[in-house]
């Protein structure tokens, strides 16, 4: 099993720890609404995806 030689320094541990980070979703705009929205999705606001209403909203009139 491998030993490290030397103690490894907090600033080095810290600075290699520093590269874990998260990323926010790819957003793109939807066809239909123009909202955005993420990849491959049925859009939350019209119910469209790919140029077709997959999801019928429904109306205020409850």
């Amino acid at each position: 099993m491998a030993v490290p030689k030397h103690k490894t320094s907090k600033q080095r541990t810290h600075t290699r720890g520093s590269q874990w980070k998260l990323s926010g979703p790819a957003l793109v705009e939807c066809k239909s609404c123009h909202q955005q929205i993420q990849m491959h999705r049925v859009c939350p606001f019209c119910g469209s995806y790919d140029g077709e209403v997959k999801i019928e909203q429904k109306q205020g009139n409850d």
